[in-house]
């Protein structure tokens, strides 16, 4: 990929990644730097719309996941469900009122604190997508 300065190429298929984003900005911005990765970007405002996608795509193998949720919906417990619920789906989890070091992460999931660093949240879908499809 022309500009590509991490040493890795593209994903062949556009693997699914579902955003789960309430803010409209956030989400565009997360859209628009899952798609110049060369990830198809899966897009949702809601937890509820989230399980459902995940229950109809089984592609999916990498859920990107605001933790400030509206309605009082905890997303550390949504990420847990999701682990549990779907083992090989890889979890990016992201929060502008949480620090890593009070979040009981699920296993396989990465914190990336907001504002993001968008070089690093794609350097870790790109290792998630080389295991969930190596």
């Amino acid at each position: 990929m022309a500009g590509d300065t991490m040493g890795q190429s593209t994903p062949t298929a556009r693997l699914p990644v579902l955003i789960i984003e309430d803010e409209p900005i956030l989400r565009l911005d997360a859209i628009d730097m899952v798609e110049r990765a060369g990830f198809e970007a899966v897009e949702t405002t809601s937890v509820e719309d989230a399980i459902g996608i995940l229950e109809r795509r089984t592609d999916i193998r990498i859920v990107f996941i605001d933790l400030d949720m509206p309605r009082g919906v905890r997303g550390i417990e949504i990420a847990a469900a999701i682990r549990n619920r779907w083992p090989p789906i890889e979890i990016v989890l992201t929060a502008a009122s949480f620090a890593k070091a009070d979040l009981d992460l699920p296993v396989r999931a990465e914190f990336y604190a907001k504002p993001i660093l968008h070089a690093e949240v794609v350097a870790a879908m790109r290792r998630m997508a080389a295991h969930a499809t190596g």
